[in-house]
């Protein structure tokens, strides 16, 4: 059985089994193959996120505690599970003379969830001037009105 590369660097000294997936020339528990995982999809996002809307992992982290850690619309998703994505506008990212699809620092709105990045913005837009018109111009006034005449 081969010492984890890991624990051998900090010291520990119980002897803990090899994970499998590990692969052969760098032997890893699966504690510290865990770790090593994590590791890299916090750098992988990291480069994500600075690559495509010129941000970097401190300012995503700040945004997220801002927004009390939660999805900026429906507050119910915490990006435990699955990260928040950085929400952009589109037109704006084309008055700042770049590819909509890509954002700048100028053009971020916040971060959401993946159902509200999808759906929720263009729903909520929506519901929000049909409200304004059920409101300013009801229809049942309409209605209610052709019988009284």
């Amino acid at each position: 059985m081969k010492p984890c590369v890991d624990c051998i660097r900090e010291g520990v000294t119980t002897k803990r089994a090899i994970d499998s997936r590990s692969g052969p020339r760098s032997p890893r528990c699966a504690t510290h193959l865990r770790a090593k995982r994590r590791r890299e999809r916090d750098m992988a996002h990291s480069r994500r996120i600075d690559a495509v809307y010129e941000l970097s992992a401190a300012e995503y982290a700040a945004i997220y505690e801002f927004q009390g850690g939660k999805c900026a619309i429906c507050r119910h998703a915490t990006g435990k599970s699955k990260r928040l994505a950085v929400d952009h506008d589109h037109e704006l990212a084309k008055t700042h003379g770049h590819d909509p699809k890509r954002g700048c620092r100028r053009c971020i709105r916040g971060l959401l969830c993946s159902r509200c990045n999808r759906w929720g913005v263009p729903l909520f837009l929506d519901a929000t001037i049909r409200a304004i018109n059920y409101l300013t111009d009801p229809p049942a006034r309409k209605v209610l009105l052709a019988f009284s005449d």
